[in-house]
């Protein structure tokens, strides 16, 4: 192959990839688009894809009529507000813990700690129902909030970003006679905000869509979030038309779809400034 060519091969490159990328983008978001189609369509337009079909918002009017939307979100922010804020403090201190104090065998400690990312969270709802039905706390939002209040991720996440914060801050903070309490939240945790927001982005996205373990916990409308409100919603024998189901999906997703879309520039700097790659 001469050079000329190879030149024109690599030039081609660039086009290639971004073709497979608008194409996987395209799949990925097909389902989100039919969504947004039948939602603000009538009924008949489902599967007419007619660019001159009336758009309505009755499908949305229908949705929370038919089911507690206010109640489910209301769940859901002080489910995700919980365990955000619960996961916060536990794993800053955990994860200070492991950065600096001179704990005998924490290096064991840590990976027993990591162990917990190979465990599936299916694995553990027997044991972890059993344990909230003995604390009487089934059908409860702190029920559902419970297990995952010890984060593993965000341990290790909050450890590793502290033990990249100089030794000196700390040795400055302590001769102005700050104590441990001080210098972690005067020294350590404002510099780690960006670790924080990104992973705060990322629990308060999952709690949000989780669904099986809030499924299996929750039997009442008071402590129902939207993913299992709206999964009860759509089952078949409600006899709930898709367009419907496409809307309450959309009521579903709206809150964090828009604030990713007004966001999203302090979404993708908070990963890269938190090192998340």
């Amino acid at each position: 192959m001469t050079s000329a060519a190879s030149s024109r091969f690599a030039l081609r490159l660039p086009s290639l990839e971004t073709t497979a990328a608008w194409l996987l983008a395209l799949i990925w978001i097909f389902p989100l688009l039919y969504a947004f189609w039948a939602a603000f369509h009538p009924a008949a337009y489902m599967v007419r894809f007619d660019i001159f079909a009336p758009l309505t918002l009755e499908n949305f009017a229908n949705a929370w009529a038919q089911a507690p939307f206010a109640r489910y979100y209301l769940n859901t922010f002080l489910l995700v507000t919980g365990v955000v804020m619960a996961q916060f403090v536990v794993c800053t201190l955990a994860g200070f813990a492991f950065a600096r104090f001179p704990i005998p065998g924490k290096d064991i400690l840590f990976m027993l700690v990591l162990i917990q990312l190979f465990v599936f969270p299916e694995v553990l709802i027997v044991e972890n129902y059993r344990i909230a039905s003995g604390l009487g706390l089934v059908d409860t939002i702190t029920g559902i909030g419970l297990p995952y209040v010890a984060s593993a991720f965000g341990i290790f996440l909050l450890r590793q970003t502290f033990k990249t914060i100089p030794r000196e801050l700390e040795d400055a903070a302590r001769i102005e006679g700050c104590g441990w309490m001080a210098i972690l939240l005067k020294v350590y945790v404002p510099l780690a905000k960006p670790t924080y927001l990104a992973y705060g982005l990322v629990s308060i996205s999952h709690h949000w869509n989780n669904f099986l373990w809030p499924l299996v916990v929750t039997n009442s409308v008071e402590s129902r979030p939207l993913t299992v409100g709206l999964g009860i919603f759509s089952a078949p024998e409600t006899g709930v038309n898709w367009a419907t189901v496409s809307a309450a999906t959309l009521l579903s997703i709206a809150p964090l779809l828009v604030a990713f879309l007004l966001f999203q520039r302090q979404f993708v700097q908070s990963f890269l400034r938190a090192g998340i790659r």
